[in-house]
């Protein structure tokens, strides 16, 4: 018996799952800064500079750098602004997690809240949920035909997505961003971070991951003046990816590892930037495999071992641009100027219909602007819904959504504001597929065979030509040739069947002269 065998390469899902963590801690005022009032925004970026696994747990240790703008109690519109680190170390409970599986995170800020508890110290709470991915790459050897003249096989071919190859690196990035020379920096009121324009160019054996880290400040002049500025650096990094070929599907995900913004010492109209990224590329194949269903030989027991293997096939990713353009009513801002925003996206509604699907979602703004009327600075939420429509997704797939805040602008006219973002979004469809892994097929004659010449037969409800001609010891072929079967697919219940008894051919023993 000649048996066909291939291997394929699995990226096993094991469990995917969202947790919630809090992170919180109090702060001290320095004394070189005046006592709190209150409080007018809390923003910051989250960093996880070290992941551990153990059985049934993980185990994250990072920081969130977070910057207070305040407004300093006794000092009429003073504004200040207040950076702390808030470290932290959480475990997990994931019951399916095993030493040895991969873990990937996402992790993002969902909001902050702060308090004043007295002039002097304030305390500080990041709610931050994690998406996490746990898998377990592995091979699995399947076979693909037996060339035996009396074996019946079930088999049709699939299209599957086989992992080649996974790989990482970080990079790191260490530029200065310039201010306007017009503007001598005193302090930073709010400094924040994203990575935008992701893009990856596949090379020999390797991939160029590109994106930009995009610095929004908001900032403090010596003489009192509230200011503005984005800078952008380009950050490149390269992942070692064997065998690699353009026409593969590349997943790729950053995580930020380590963050330093800080005014510049050494030059002025400055601020210096340091990021640690971690890339993350994992690559997949698309392959066609004869995959055998089932087996049996007439006259003979066949033995096997079977084995059901998960794999993903159709895996595509579609990209889609939202554009809202949206005028809202905020009265209370009246003619004041809109200094800073921070926007959160949430989806709450996904409907699919003939190959699309439909999101309905919200966009919270955080809007901090000029209140010359009252206080000074203060601020105010926003919510703008959303609709956007991905084509090409069918019903029966997966999906998996990332959502990246584009171009943006808002623009205040007399308590009316132009809000106008573009939302970035690049959906992950992919469907999932089992495989029958057949493997040690072996064969044993069969002693107790009944013996016939033909079977009448009366098909029943659940019944197919392939499962009849098993169950009595004939094929399907010799069954279609001896009823005149035209569609071998088709049968109806109660039709009687002939079911011819099956010879099995002996290979001959060669002549010797």
């Amino acid at each position: 018996m000649d048996i066909t065998k291939e291997t394929i390469k699995i990226n096993k899902i094991i469990c995917e799952k969202k947790e919630q963590i809090v992170v919180q801690g109090d702060m001290i005022v320095p004394d070189s800064k005046p006592d709190i009032l209150n409080t007018i925004n809390t923003d910051g970026n989250i960093c996880i500079y070290k992941k551990e696994v153990f059985e049934g747990k993980l185990r994250l240790e990072g920081n969130i750098v977070s910057y207070i703008m305040y407004l300093a109690d006794g000092e009429k519109n003073n504004l200040r602004g207040l950076n702390t680190t808030l470290d932290f170390s959480e475990t997990i409970v994931v019951p399916e997690l095993q030493i040895g599986m991969i873990v990937d995170i996402e992790p993002n800020i969902k909001n902050f809240e702060c308090k004043v508890i007295n002039g002097r110290k304030i305390g500080i709470k990041a709610n931050v949920e994690i998406s996490i991915k746990i898998r377990l790459p592995e091979e699995a050897e399947i076979t693909t035909n037996v060339n035996d003249v009396n074996m019946q096989i079930l088999s049709k071919k699939e299209k599957i997505n086989s992992l080649l190859c996974e790989g990482n690196n970080k990079t790191y990035v260490k530029e200065n961003v310039s201010i306007p020379n017009t503007d001598n920096l005193a302090e930073i009121l709010n400094a924040t971070i994203s990575l935008v324009d992701k893009d990856i160019k596949i090379s020999y054996n390797k991939i160029l991951a590109k994106s930009e880290i995009e610095l929004k400040l908001v900032y403090l002049t010596d003489d009192g003046r509230i200011c503005k500025t984005i800078g952008r650096v380009p950050l490149v990094g390269f992942i070692d990816m064997p065998d690699i070929k353009e026409e593969n599907i590349c997943d790729t995900t950053y995580l930020i590892k380590n963050l330093i913004i800080k005014p510049n010492s050494i030059e002025e109209h400055t601020v210096y930037l340091e990021v640690e990224v971690e890339i993350n590329c994992i690559s997949y194949e698309e392959k066609e495999i004869q995959v055998i269903q089932d087996l049996y030989c007439p006259g003979e027991r066949v033995n096997y071992d079977l084995k059901t293997l998960q794999t993903t096939s159709d895996r595509k990713t579609l990209k889609n641009i939202c554009q809202i353009r949206e005028k809202v009513n905020v009265p209370e801002i009246g003619n004041g100027e809109i200094i800073n925003t921070s926007i959160q996206i949430s989806i709450n509604k996904e409907n699919r219909l003939s190959g699309k699907m439909v999101l309905e979602g919200e966009m919270d703004v955080n809007l901090i602007y000029t209140d010359i009327s009252t206080i000074g600075v203060n601020s105010k939420t926003i919510t703008i819904p959303f609709t956007q429509t991905i084509e090409g997704v069918e019903n029966n797939c997966n999906t998996s959504i990332k959502i990246e805040v584009g171009a943006q602008e808002f623009i205040n006219q007399s308590g009316t504001i132009d809000a106008n973002v573009d939302l970035n979004f690049e959906t992950l469809t992919y469907k999932n597929v089992e495989i029958p892994a057949i493997n040690n097929i072996t064969e044993e004659t069969e002693d107790d065979l009944e013996d016939y010449s033909v079977i009448i037969y009366v098909v029943k409800d659940g019944d197919t030509l392939w499962k009849i001609a098993k169950k009595y010891g004939s094929t399907v072929d010799d069954i279609v040739r001896v009823n005149g079967i035209e569609n071998p697919d088709k049968i109806n219940i109660g039709e009687k069947i002939y079911i011819p008894k099956y010879v099995l051919k002996r290979a001959k023993e060669p002549i010797v002269i």
